[in-house]
């Protein structure tokens, strides 16, 4: 070794390095050209070109094997059969809809319509959509289900040739289908085709058949206008049926309407001129189909969706615009949880206690009274009995099944519920319980940490009631009371566990206005939640369909009863206090003194909304759990929310009067032995009945005669409401009124409390 090689070896460390510098590098330089080797630009492309050559040859081999198939959508037309579970024939649902018309007998701008819609490029496409296509595959192989941009040509094909399954092979089957037809067949048999078996709703089927439900014209007879909301209407018939869509609806689908006339103009089939004068042609009130009269038609409607939610949660159908037409083509034998006997009293029940006392021609208010109900049993979740209105044939909406109207004071038990199942406080430390005091003063500011929150709502005809205990809050449904609680708790809270308990939450804020119940629910709804509470905890989703079985679909419904959603404690505490309602509240005239009663242990809330528009009565037994509504509906379109102030003579309608007497005639009915609850709570009246129904909180004022009295005065504009009034100016205001002498509150639980408090630090209010 040389010396400038020893030193270069000393000063790395006396190691020779060099030689195996070289060696290394021989070999990663053999690693690099082995990599370089595998992955070249050449065979990365032969690679690609053979997938290519491979994937074309592959639909080639396709093409050639798959044949245009016989048409099935009409022989698919057959009759659904509805039974009882004991077997008997509720009713057959008729053919299918579809009355098929040649195009010829379509205006030609109306034919241009369905173009402009969902295929600008349709007369001069090859009949499929590529790119579409290619997302819609890729869309099923992920499972993110439906995927728009299919031309005219590929929705005819699956609407007549093919099934409504998402499948990776029944989308293949219909590009190849597409192509062929679109070689096969004119442009105008296309349309004429897609027109003819496309479903618009309203059980129908092709434009004909659309025509006359939604306007009572033939198809030869449309309007421009017309037939823009028809094509319009095919994104999402049961979304955008202007009869029973909701305000988000309407607005997007008379947005969809425009977008099909402008497109209409971009393709020079419309003039500018003529195009700026249209008005949007709002169609005409549904028609009960024959055999659907009464109340079979409402049970008929919730057993379909009930089904068509399924459909789609297992994958046999897109959405439920897709389900329903796949339910309304026929062949199905659907049964039904309803009890023939039951649903026969809760009609009769309805009818003696409300439909019999109205007069139209005495009083005009009688015509726009509407009532819903639906009743079920909490062990298995089954809907026994439910009525959606005066007759399907005549109003068409569902009211049992309506969410557009507030629960008003129905909701109150889920606050408590909330608060017991959290182990919340008030603002000073003490645990909410049934015992717990509140200060029960109208309009009393609800405070946040120390902080008013801007929210001060009025109580029933402004009445403070000074200290009470949660019991007495709800048994005279004290506003105030619960607004504080709500807050107490925390709204996040509490609507979590309203959307844990049944109520549908999606869209709703979690702010304290939300406490008098100023969201929309539905008697269905109310009766899942109640239910909920009824079986401990348990969750409860009522389900009005035992099974359903057809030819070419299995469906498997899931079981109604769920998880633990809310403690066992918890939800026996609500139902012991909810006794208290009936026994020593806003309901104990219709339901305590009731003479068919007889010693039935019963829990319940009745509820009142803002100016009168809805009355409610949500009640249960250990074994059934009914919720009635009574919604004031305009009788004239486009049916708005009204007041049923002097409705059956009454002159305010509050959940204690008709929803309560209704209620307990048809549970009383049918209940069989009298039975007790069974609670794990030692909080409220179910466990701790107070002394006397009529003193059991020493600090607040006798009942209101509106709270105990169905023929109370009514009350002035601003106290239009029992149970939760009208915000007050303060609701909105950053600064409400201050509280009155005694609205703030020092007592603990169990102390007879003070009628005039020393002045507190707003951290300490109630």
């Amino acid at each position: 070794m040389g010396r400038a090689e020893e030193r270069r070896a000393r000063q790395r460390g006396g190691r020779r390095a060099a030689p195996k510098t070289r060696r290394s590098s021989r070999a990663a330089g053999s690693g690099k050209s082995g990599i370089r080797a595998l992955f070249t630009w050449k065979k990365i492309l032969g690679s690609f070109l053979g997938l290519a050559l491979l994937g074309i040859g592959g639909f080639i081999v396709l093409y050639l094997v798959i044949d245009i198939p016989k048409g099935n959508a009409l022989a698919q037309e057959q009759s659904n059969v509805y039974k009882y579970t004991d077997g008997r024939t509720l009713t057959r649902k008729g053919e299918v809809n579809r009355e098929v018309v040649d195009l010829s007998q379509v205006p030609k701008e109306v034919q241009r319509t369905f173009v402009a819609a969902e295929n600008k490029s349709f007369y001069s496409d090859s009949g499929v959509d590529l790119k579409g296509t290619a997302r819609g595959l890729l869309n099923t192989l992920s499972g993110k289900g439906k995927q728009g941009g299919s031309t005219i040509t590929q929705q005819y094909v699956k609407n007549y040739y093919l099934t409504q399954e998402q499948t990776v092979t029944r989308k293949l089957k219909e590009l190849v289908i597409s192509l062929k037809v679109d070689r096969e067949k004119s442009k105008d048999d296309i349309l004429a085709g897609y027109i003819n078996t496309s479903y618009y709703g309203r059980g129908a089927y092709g434009i004909q058949a659309a025509a006359q439900a939604y306007y009572r014209v033939d198809a030869g007879d449309l309007s421009v206008e017309q037939g823009a909301y028809l094509a319009a209407l095919l994104q999402a018939p049961s979304q955008y049926d202007w009869a029973v869509a909701s305000d988000t609806s309407k607005r997007l689908v008379e947005q969809r309407w425009n977008y099909v006339l402008d497109n209409m103009v971009e393709q020079r089939w419309l003039d500018s001129g003529e195009r700026g004068g249209m008005k949007f042609p709002v169609p005409k009130e549904p028609q009960g189909a024959p055999g659907m009269q009464g109340q079979t038609g409402y049970i008929v409607e919730a057993a379909n969706r009930q089904l068509a939610r399924q459909l789609v949660a297992q994958g046999a159908a897109e959405d439920t615009d897709d389900a329903l037409a796949k339910i309304d083509r026929g062949g199905w034998t659907i049964t039904v949880n309803i009890d023939r006997k039951k649903q026969a009293q809760l009609e009769k029940s309805v009818k003696n206690q409300l439909t019999g006392k109205l007069d139209k021609g005495e009083r005009k208010v009688d015509a726009d009274v509407q009532a819903g109900g639906v009743s079920l049993d909490p062990k298995t979740g089954e809907v026994l009995a439910m009525y959606g209105g005066i007759d399907y044939v005549k109003h068409f909406t569902n009211n049992a099944t309506r969410r557009d109207y507030q629960p008003a004071s129905t909701f109150k038990p889920v606050i408590l519920a909330a608060a017991v199942d959290e182990g919340a406080e008030t603002q000073d430390g003490t645990p909410i319980a049934a015992d717990t005091i509140y200060d029960g003063d109208s309009r009393r500011p609800v405070v946040d940490d120390g902080r008013k929150v801007g929210f001060a709502p009025p109580n029933e005809d402004d009445v403070d009631y000074g200290d009470v205990t949660v019991q007495t809050a709800m048994n005279k449904s004290v506003n105030s009371v619960f607004a504080q609680m709500g807050t107490d708790v925390g709204m996040a809270k509490v609507m979590e566990v309203a959307g844990a308990l049944g109520m549908d939450t999606e869209g709703m804020q979690a702010v304290p206005a939300q406490t008098l119940g100023s969201m929309g629910a539905s008697a269905l709804e109310m009766a899942g939640i109640y239910a909920t509470l009824d079986n401990h905890g348990k969750k409860v989703t009522p389900s009005i369909v035992a099974s359903a079985e057809h030819k070419d679909t299995a469906v498997e419904f899931p079981d109604p009863i769920g998880d633990q959603v809310i403690s066992r404690e918890a939800a026996d505490t609500v139902t012991s206090v909810l006794t208290g309602v009936v026994d020593d509240g806003t309901a104990r005239t219709s339901v305590r003194e009731n003479p068919a009663r007889d010693g039935q242990q019963v829990a319940g809330k009745t509820g009142t909304s803002d100016d009168n528009k809805s009355a409610w009565f949500t009640g249960y037994t250990p074994g059934l759990v009914t919720s009635i509504g009574l919604f004031g509906e305009d009788d004239k379109p486009p049916h708005k929310q009204v007041p049923m102030y002097g409705a059956g003579g009454e002159e305010r309608v509050n959940g204690g009067g008709f929803p309560a007497m209704i209620w307990a005639e048809y549970t009383f009915g049918v209940m069989g032995k009298v039975t007790k609850f069974d609670l794990d709570t030692d909080q409220g009246a179910g466990v701790r009945p107070p002394p006397s129904p009529s003193t059991s909180d020493p600090q607040s004022p006798p009942p209101s005669p509106s709270e105990s009295d169905p023929e109370s005065p009514p009350p002035s504009p601003s106290e239009s409401d029992p149970e939760s009034p009208p915000p007050s100016p303060s609701e909105s205001d950053p600064e409400p009124p201050p509280p009155s002498p005694s609205g703030s509150n020092t007592s603990e639980p169990g102390d007879p409390g003070e009628t005039e408090d020393p002045p507190l630090d707003d951290g300490d209010q109630q």
